[in-house]
């Protein structure tokens, strides 16, 4: 496992935790900081945001991925009574299609968020370095 995705496991982990998005950032700053050196941290933001701005379905996936994954839930279960219902077994296709596609839409969903989390984490680390570089230079320069 790369860093990059090592990051991204973190921020998945703390998104199962239930607060704000400020908190979830705070705590990663400290996580990442002892993952991964400052340098290196430049790198995989541009990666991760390379990623994620590349593909425009992935957006869409990000923002929505319950409301995309919720027809795929629907299908799964109707097939599920059909099948149950009518006795034909045909209709199970349908119920493991609709389920499947559904997981995977919400695995994907996950991960993106995931990913948004770990840049905004990375953005705010180099905020707050270059916050304090500033602040040095302009006391020095008095």
């Amino acid at each position: 496992m790369d860093k990059a995705e090592h990051l991204i496991v973190m921020a998945e982990d703390e998104l199962t935790e239930y607060s704000t998005e400020a908190r979830k950032i705070e705590k990663l700053r400290r996580k990442y900081s002892f993952a991964v050196p400052y340098p290196e941290q430049k790198a995989i933001h541009d990666r991760l945001e390379a990623e994620i701005s590349a593909n425009p379905i992935a957006q869409i996936i990000e923002e929505n991925r319950q409301a995309i994954a919720l027809p795929f839930w629907g299908v799964g279960g109707l097939g599920l009574l059909l099948g149950i219902s009518m006795r034909q077994p045909i209709d199970f296709a349908a119920t493991v299609v609709g389920f499947a596609l559904a997981v995977l839409i919400q695995r994907w969903g996950w991960k993106l968020e995931a990913k948004r989390l770990a840049i905004k984490t990375l953005a705010d680390i180099e905020a707050g370095v270059t916050s304090v570089q500033s602040k040095s230079a302009s006391k020095l320069s008095k």
